[in-house]
């Protein structure tokens, strides 16, 4: 680990209760989902020049808030990820995807903060998206949904803390996709963020990144069953098209000492080739597991929708092409981690953020961690990794009174 401190220089909508007051208690493990409605009178302005309402917000609270409100944090999820941060997954039985990080004692303790994650706009857990129902027509949006870019899903959180009377973020936290939101939180309301951690993330994807979204959406696109978006309406679904994105988009997630580790040349079923196109190899079954377990709980559509948001993300070009611009005058804490395995979003990337926060004289720490794990290391248990989170967010909270 190396670590600088710089001094000041749709699916269906799964079934959740409506809005709830803010000071419910909500304490993970048994973290609550809820939902946000929003009318006509209450648009969403998104950058594709479409004012969206109605639309929903799902999203998972856990802790309690305090009574000046000062101890909320923001949890931004990661492409395929989504509000359920801290408590058995209603698709897949799983444990919460960051339960590891979240929880009563964690780095995100529940007994001292009000956690809050959304399901982002345009995806497919409960919130407004690419398979809602289009209130002109009364059938999915499918293709007709617009655009979404990172900034809307922000402008879209805004819209949600407002609505539970949070002015200010004590900390906004997310890795990888939520990483960029965590960004464009920093840029977009620097006055409602008094600690932000990107993690695994970047200002803007690259074009290497691009062109793996792309060959997943063209995958997605290729199946006869994806019928030009409408499958909700013919009553397929591209299965096949979506289970090959995800598998070429996990492999990006992993690294090859990780691969090697896991898998290596192993056989699945013996010590010598079947001569045919089964999946002979570990990592071939460990892929196919993946795409088809994927399949079952994400929408395809929404996965072209996230993925093009993501490939649209370039901070910089948001502030004449000046990165720094973006944080002038900015008052927030930052801790910027990555980890050196990762290939999807390389150090590199994280020291870029860490140059312009300093040239915008920002108070900034780095944390590069040593991990062979990839870009997925940030969803594991990685020891430095807590670490250096809770010491961040610990000095925070003493920075903040909490």
């Amino acid at each position: 680990m190396t670590m600088s401190l710089d001094p000041p220089t749709q699916t269906r909508a799964e079934a959740v209760p409506t809005d709830v007051p803010p000071d419910v208690d909500t304490k993970a493990p048994n973290a609550q989902g809820h939902l946000a409605q929003f009318g006509l009178d209450e648009p969403l302005a998104m950058d594709a020049g479409v004012a969206l309402a109605p639309f929903q917000i799902a999203y998972q609270t856990a802790g309690t808030l305090n009574a000046d409100r000062s101890n909320a944090v923001l949890i931004c999820h990661a492409l395929t990820g989504d509000q359920h941060f801290a408590h058995t997954h209603p698709v897949t039985g799983k444990r919460g995807w960051w339960e590891t990080l979240v929880g009563p004692g964690k780095p995100i303790d529940t007994d001292r903060y009000f956690v809050v994650c959304s399901n982002v706009v345009g995806s497919c857990m409960g919130s407004t998206g690419p398979a809602s129902l289009d209130p002109a027509t009364d059938r999915a949006y499918g293709l007709d949904f617009p655009l979404v870019t990172i900034r809307d899903m922000v402008r879209a959180q805004a819209m949600l803390l407002d609505r539970l009377g949070i002015e200010d973020l004590f900390l906004c936290i997310g890795g990888s996709m939520g990483g960029m939101q965590v960004l464009q939180w920093a840029a977009l309301y620097p006055e409602r963020v008094f600690a932000a951690m990107p993690i695994a993330t970047g200002a803007r994807h690259s074009a290497q990144n691009i062109a793996f979204h792309e060959v997943g959406r063209q995958a997605i696109m290729a199946d006869p069953a994806w019928a030009e978006g409408r499958y909700l309406e013919a009553g397929t679904r591209p299965a096949k098209g979506l289970g090959v994105a995800r598998m070429g988009a996990h492999i990006t997630y992993l690294s090859e000492p990780a691969l090697h580790r896991k898998f290596g040349r192993r056989f699945q079923g013996g010590s010598a080739p079947t001569f045919s196109f089964n999946a002979d190899f570990q990592i071939e079954s460990y892929l196919r597991h993946q795409g088809l377990s994927f399949v079952e709980r994400f929408d395809a559509n929404a996965y072209l929708y996230l993925t093009r948001a993501m490939d649209y993300f370039d901070l910089a070009a948001d502030h004449g092409s000046v990165l720094a611009n973006a944080f002038r005058g900015t008052k927030t804490r930052f801790c910027v981690m990555s980890f050196t395995s990762d290939w999807l979003f390389p150090t590199a990337d994280s020291r870029a953020i860490v140059h312009a926060l300093n040239a915008a004289s920002a108070a900034v720490a780095f944390v590069e961690v040593e991990s062979d794990k990839g870009h997925d290391a940030f969803l594991l248990d990685e020891p430095v990794m807590f670490g250096a989170a809770r010491g961040f967010i610990d000095a925070a909270a003493r920075a903040r009174g909490l």
